[in-house]
């Protein structure tokens, strides 16, 4: 009884986790189906609750998802950068998901310097491999051997997520000094002016 009960749980669970894409014919047909169209199809991904997914790891494709997990992509550019966009272009024609980071400070491409040993871009790491410069042959050449699908299976509604500087800097706190406090308390050992604290505050 009690391995009936597992086993049903387990298929509950593959059952919620199961991507459902609908997709609508040029006729005004719509087609349910768990297999994921091509990008320039008129389709939704959905969950089986029939909601749309998110652009995030749970709505990539099964072989998509398996292969960035093993491999994932993280391209560096800055702006007014020819080659970087020709980059992008690629990788988001090929459907890959990528996370792009971009080198517009100085503490930018120190960081950048220290993963590449240079400073030119675009710069691409996919999984341990780092390609210097764009090279559509040798960019192609290394996402298949990773084993990236040739052509997209992304959903269409799936997005990226948007560039993020490479290096974040956080604003210090300025310390604080003791003319910034607003009263400043007694030396310890003196007696407190009654007739200027009434009450006979200690602090």
């Amino acid at each position: 009884m009690i391995a009936a009960c597992t086993a049903a749980l387990l298929l509950a669970g593959q059952a919620q986790a199961q991507t459902i894409y609908r997709t609508l014919g040029a006729d005004g047909s719509v087609t349910f189906t768990d297999k994921p169209p091509a990008v320039t199809d008129n389709s939704t991904a959905l969950s089986v609750t029939g909601r749309p997914m998110t652009a995030s790891a749970g709505a990539l494709p099964a072989e998509v998802r398996e292969v960035a997990g093993k491999y994932p992509v993280t391209l560096y550019t800055s702006v007014n950068c020819a080659p970087c966009d020709l980059g992008r272009k690629l990788l988001n024609g090929r459907g890959i998901p990528f996370a792009e980071k971009t080198i517009s400070t100085v503490e930018d491409t120190a960081a950048l310097q220290r993963i590449s040993g240079e400073n030119s871009l675009p710069f691409v790491t996919i999984g341990g491999q780092q390609i210097k410069g764009f090279s559509d042959s040798e960019w192609t050449q290394f996402l298949d051997a990773a084993g990236y699908p040739k052509f997209s299976v992304l959903p269409a509604s799936y997005r990226n997520p948007p560039a993020a500087p490479l290096v974040v800097l956080q604003k210090a706190e300025p310390i604080a000094t003791p003319e910034d406090s607003p009263a400043r308390a007694a030396a310890p050992g003196l007696p407190v002016d009654a007739t200027s604290n009434p009450a006979g505050i200690k602090f």
